[in-house]
């Protein structure tokens, strides 16, 4: 059995995915432990591009495991760049979380009743571009900070709804609050939503060995093909684009858009396949093929 130090940003949700993994290691009998780490993206107040996306997450906790401080790093997988720096590796996914996107609104209204004008709340491109493709009246506003940031300022009347990952609503004990789990039809999630993952040294066998307990194979695979999709647009993790993949039997089905910033355009795809990696770069192709880049230019 193996003694584990496992390095996590010190938000709540981020705490509650590692201590999740610490539990479920404590129970196939290694001993764990959490040390908190804050990274550069946790110190930025503006839009994390000016520090380099949402891998500004991981930079320090990845500094950490190529320093030999942490054996281990939990990550939500939808934040980790599809690049991974030299000598780290995604050992392990978890089993995935429903990885809708949810809206939470003021006063119970669902997303097709919510009023001409009402301000809605969000930090994801994706989201905002996918919002204003279904509803260009809507008025789609910033919102930044943790969960619990995000819920108080719509209840301090910031916003009129904010649309939120059910996944981390949920793993908070906070699923009551959910207005409505939005349809994949009408809003694609982002490449990798809801999902946990795990990561180490690629040198680190032992490690390695004893988190493949934890992972899940069926989410593996559908993540495997959003993320290759991710990569074939070029492996931002803050353009407006949506990927979701479904295991069904030996295929997997995967829906994915490319869309312009203001929801002004966007172009959807859908392969089956049963080879993620393939699968995500065929789509990717196609779409590019069908102008996807046009659409992603500032």
């Amino acid at each position: 059995m193996k003694a584990f130090l496992i390095g996590s940003r010190g938000s709540a949700l981020a705490l509650w995915q590692a201590e999740h993994v610490k539990t479920r290691l404590k129970a196939l009998g290694h001993s764990a432990e959490i040390r908190v780490i804050t990274t550069s993206g946790d110190r930025v107040e503006g839009r994390l591009e000016s520090v380099g996306g949402k891998g500004a997450f991981l930079k320090e906790i990845e500094e950490a495991l190529l320093a030999e401080e942490i054996d281990l790093a939990v990550h939500s997988l939808k934040d980790v760049p599809v690049s991974l720096p030299r000598g780290l590796v995604l050992c392990a996914v978890l089993e995935r979380a429903d990885p809708r996107d949810a809206l939470v609104s003021a006063n119970g209204t669902l997303l097709a009743a919510l009023p001409a004008g009402a301000r809605v709340g969000t930090t994801s491109l994706r989201r905002r571009a996918q919002l204003l493709a279904v509803r260009p009246d809507l008025v789609v506003g910033d919102l930044r900070g943790n969960v619990d940031t995000r819920l108080r300022k719509l209840r301090e009347g910031a916003f009129d709804a904010i649309v939120i990952a059910t996944a981390g609503i949920t793993r908070l004990g906070r699923a009551t609050e959910i207005t409505e789990r939005i349809d994949p039809g009408l809003i694609l999630p982002a490449p990798g939503q809801g999902a946990i993952a795990l990561e180490c040294r690629d040198a680190d066998a032992g490690v390695a060995a004893a988190v493949q307990q934890l992972h899940h194979p069926d989410s593996a695979r559908a993540v495997e093909a959003e993320r290759a999709f991710l990569e074939g647009l070029g492996g931002g993790c803050n353009v407006p684009l949506g990927a979701f993949a479904e295991v069904q039997g030996a295929e997997l089905w995967l829906r994915a858009v490319v869309a312009r910033e203001d929801g002004s355009a966007l172009l959807r795809g859908e392969r089956r396949g049963s080879r993620g990696r393939d699968l995500g770069a065929a789509l990717a192709e196609e779409l590019l093929a069908r102008g996807a880049r046009e659409l992603l230019q500032p």
